[in-house]
């Protein structure tokens, strides 16, 4: 009687918290498939109907999944955003960028990768969820380098735009500031290499501490990418722009958003307190701030969430 008793508690207390988690979600997660490159993931409110907003997250530098995560780098950025935008009843899509699908299938060639085709990327994800016709409104959101790649996407294509840490100015003047700062010797000769790129030509490297940057099989991709001025690029904008920083940003500071936001003046411009580059609360040092690129259990700031959810809702 005893065990029988103990099975029936065990089991009424496994009903009640799987009753207890069901009622917690408050949103369904899909894996959708663009295409052979593009594959992502689609939060989607309970109660999505067609008054529900989709936001489109495009994620920054390097090969970068659809959680905001990199070899060695977890710290679920994206997938943190998704999931509590979703709370507040907005749509949210994530994807891989299209390097997680070449690296798996052991076919990405670094001297063929094209900037443009990270825009290409972006418009095809746009076209196919503007085809649904499931959406009332889309945004396209990009983080970092993502931020440029969605600048140029949503033109003319998407109904809002949020910038998340995105430069102001073009890569080459971000580069030379950050050589100007960690490495000032090599300033002049990066400054050189940079004007080359800026032609269109490729060089041949001489001095393999700059192999990270100027290695042969990037160059094409610097030439690609070189070309696209932001503060250009967002007056082209005609919808309802949000650019968003932290002042905790290690990577890309402030005054990157006030460029864009002097170029775009009616844009909504959100400066968060203490958030970083991945979107997370650092209230101590700099040790602190790098330690949460691979912290994978650190939400994301919660005024972040507010200044979004607060853009789209207003829409």
């Amino acid at each position: 009687m005893k065990t029988t008793l103990f099975s029936f508690l065990i089991l009424f207390s496994t009903l009640c918290f799987s009753q207890e988690k069901k009622e917690a979600i408050s949103f369904d997660k899909k894996e959708i498939t663009i295409n052979p490159l593009i594959k992502g993931a689609l939060y989607s409110p309970l109660k999505a109907n067609k008054k529900t907003n989709l936001v489109i997250l495009i994620a920054g530098s390097g090969p970068t999944d659809r959680d905001g995560n990199q070899k060695g780098m977890t710290n679920n950025s994206l997938k943190y955003l998704a999931v509590n935008l979703a709370k507040n009843d907005i749509a949210v899509f994530s994807y891989d960028k299209r390097i997680i699908a070449q690296m798996a299938a052991g076919t990405i060639n670094e001297k063929d990768l094209s900037f443009d085709d990270f825009i290409t990327d972006a418009k095809d994800v746009l076209a196919f969820f503007k085809n649904q016709k499931k959406y009332n409104k889309i945004t396209i959101a990009g983080h970092s380098e993502g931020s440029l790649i969605g600048m140029v996407a949503a033109n003319g294509k998407a109904d809002a735009y949020i910038s998340l840490a995105g430069a102001g100015r073009t890569i080459d003047a971000v580069l030379i500031e950050q050589i100007e700062k960690q490495a000032p010797f090599l300033k002049d000769e990066v400054q050189a290499d940079l004007e080359i790129l800026k032609s269109g030509q490729t060089f041949e490297l001489k001095n393999k501490m700059l192999a990270s940057l100027f290695r042969e099989s990037v160059q094409p991709y610097m030439i690609s990418w070189i070309k696209y001025n932001p503060q250009n690029e967002i007056k082209k904008l005609q919808i309802p722009v949000l650019l968003v920083n932290g002042t905790k940003d290690l990577q890309v500071t402030v005054s990157e958003a006030e460029l864009l936001k002097k170029a775009k003046p009616e844009a909504q411009l959100v400066i968060i307190e203490d958030m970083n580059h991945v979107f997370k609360e650092i209230k101590g040092d700099e040790t602190e701030n790098m330690k949460s690129y691979s912290d994978p259990n650190l939400q994301v700031a919660e005024k972040l969430v507010a200044a979004i959810n607060l853009f789209i809702k207003s829409l």
